[in-house]
């Protein structure tokens, strides 16, 4: 991935990112803000501020006309709040480059947050609230999140955050949420696809050289301490039984980081790996099962998920737990390792083919790590990982004290499910 990276005297990180052959281009906007960043009375706050920026700034009066000048260039575009960023982005044919850069530069400078919208939005974030609480298997990580990190923590609070927060705002929190964490050294722009470096180059130079210089916001650390099994379940009447088993695990940059996922994705990664066979294909207690890797600057961890049928929610924690004692006690073979590489190094390919993926791509890993980590990069790495390194780290992580196991059903047992959570 050939890519040019340029700081701006106010700090703010731009990655231009040219694809030959390309036919569109993707501009994003990320700054390195989430729910990470919100003290308790503010969870919520970062994601409701994303809304905001679509209401309206002194050159695009309200949200019609954003979304019409948009939607006139046959554009797709959209914004997302996550626990450690937020961004803003458009993806548009390659011609209409300009109008994409007008757009979002201008809503992430200019949005004036009107407070009349503010109380009609509310009910919009309400309304998303309640949609992710009608479906589980999107909000069972919340359960997760809240039991391996405490619900104390910021990283243990939801995204959303509690009704009662989203009913509280007022225009001056947005404000100054905005001026505290929405800062120059904060902040990576990325275009990628087809362009003109020079003039896109020229572009952020004009519209950013009076961003904020403020120093960047902190976050709170975590260092997990866990001594024993936990179960969290959140008991509800449901159709199917959501579920998340996993451990604490590494942060970015740590010297296993590439075999942890290789061993991830031994475990659940794709329909062939041990637990879709183990889970699905020989015992069918589950449609898919999937495990997969979270990581932050400071921490991490490894976890897996599955929707099961209530009466066999035993059967499918004490398979799961089956096959981390096995992937403990006996190295994987060489075929499977490399069967586990090729589908990492393939789905980073294909996942990273357009340039609206590129581009957020880009923008995630200046945020995390403060450089773009090309897919080259993560590739070799994959590739130096040895049999010993994935049973190393198994043997390190899959520990009985580690366990974490999250619940969405009619359950409420805790104490007969903490007592299968033995490796």
């Amino acid at each position: 991935m050939n890519h040019t990276t340029h700081t701006l005297q106010n700090g703010l990180r731009v990655v231009l990112i040219p694809m030959e052959g390309s036919k569109t281009a993707t501009v994003v906007v990320m700054t390195g803000t989430g729910s990470r960043y919100e003290n308790d009375r503010e969870n919520g706050l970062a994601h409701f501020l994303e809304h905001m920026f679509f209401k309206g700034t002194k050159k695009r009066k309200n949200a019609r006309a954003i979304s019409e000048e948009l939607d006139g260039v046959g554009s797709v575009y959209n914004a997302f709040t996550a626990k450690e960023r937020t961004a803003y982005w458009a993806k548009v044919s390659a011609q209409y480059i300009d109008t994409a850069m007008d757009v979002v530069f201008d809503i992430f400078l200019n949005s004036k947050l009107p407070p009349a919208e503010i109380t009609k939005e509310r009910g919009a974030v309400l309304q998303e609230i309640d949609m992710y609480e009608d479906i589980p298997m999107r909000t069972v990580d919340n359960v997760f999140d809240a039991l391996i990190f405490g619900d104390r923590h910021p990283l243990g609070r939801t995204i959303l955050g509690p009704k009662e927060n989203i009913r509280r705002f007022s225009r001056k929190d947005f404000s100054s949420y905005l001026k505290r964490n929405y800062t120059s050294h904060n902040t990576v722009v990325v275009v990628a696809g087809a362009f003109s470096e020079h003039k896109v180059l020229w572009k952020i130079h004009k519209e950013f050289s009076d961003f904020s210089h403020a120093t960047p916001p902190s976050y709170e650390m975590f260092s997990p301490v866990q001594h024993e099994p936990r179960v969290s379940i959140k008991k509800k009447k449901t159709d199917q039984t959501q579920l998340m088993l996993g451990v604490p695990a590494y942060p970015y940059l740590h010297h296993d980081e590439f075999a942890l996922e290789v061993l991830s994705a031994i475990l659940g990664g794709g329909m062939s790996s041990r637990l879709f066979i183990e889970v699905r294909e020989k015992r069918g207690l589950a449609y898919s099962v999937r495990s997969w890797v979270d990581r932050y600057p400071d921490c991490g961890y490894l976890a897996v998920q599955a929707g099961v049928e209530h009466a066999k929610l035993e059967k499918a924690v004490a398979t799961i737990l089956n096959e981390f004692k096995k992937i403990k006690k006996t190295k994987v073979s060489a075929a499977e390792l490399d069967k586990a590489k090729a589908h990492i190094n393939g789905s980073l390919v294909l996942h990273r083919d357009t340039s609206d993926e590129i581009a957020e791509f880009a923008a995630t890993s200046i945020i995390n790590i403060g450089v773009v980590r090309t897919v080259e990069e993560i590739v070799k790495g994959i590739n130096a990982v040895t049999a010993e390194d994935v049973q190393r780290v198994a043997r390190d992580l899959l520990d009985t004290s580690k366990l974490n196991l999250a619940i969405i059903g009619p359950h409420s047992d805790e104490k007969t499910l903490t007592k299968l959570l033995k490796i």
